[in-house]
């Protein structure tokens, strides 16, 4: 949205923060292994940890960035499993391939191979915000479709699939 609002293609005074998501360790649903908060990450327990590419995808990078807060990052660093994206990492836990994993909320509640042990706190690290605007090319529908998104029956269908709803019906 950065990008586009920079090249001046999205009306700016439409721009809205609408969502926003969690990250959220997971395990496979049949797993016994117990974690009781992040600091067990850096445990000799968790051998293996899928994580969304630390360097270059917002999940990992979010997730470093607490892990850095934490001081734990040194110690979580040499067993992350650098993936293409969260549903790599997912799919990784669900299969067994790693015994745990960091992801979105939104993702882990979609995949029924995984159980969330844990949360990390919202302020642990840069917001994770979807914000939606309109186009300069939007047709004439799209003023009501935004409208459709930002009223209770989008809310509704976004809270049942994990996501926070920032802005309230206008």
């Amino acid at each position: 949205m950065d990008a586009l609002e920079k090249q001046g293609l999205i009306l700016k005074e439409t721009r809205k923060s609408r969502l926003s998501n969690s990250l959220v360790i997971v395990v496979a649903a049949d797993s016994r292994l117990r974690i009781l908060s992040a600091r067990d990450l850096a445990g000799k327990q968790v051998e293996r940890i899928a994580l969304a590419d630390p360097q270059s995808v917002p999940a990992g990078i979010y997730s470093r960035k607490y892990l850095e807060k934490l001081k734990l990052w040194p110690a979580v660093a040499r067993k992350v499993v650098p993936t293409e994206n969260v549903r790599a990492a997912l799919l990784l836990v669900a299969r067994g391939e790693a015994p745990l994993g960091i992801v979105y909320l939104t993702d882990a509640a979609a995949e029924p191979g995984v159980r969330i042990v844990g949360t990390f706190p919202p302020d642990s690290h840069p917001p994770i915000v979807y914000p939606m605007a309109l186009t300069r090319a939007a047709g004439p529908e799209a003023p009501a479709f935004a409208a459709y998104l930002r009223g209770p029956a989008a809310r509704a269908l976004f809270e049942g699939q994990g996501f926070s709803v920032l802005d309230r019906a206008r």
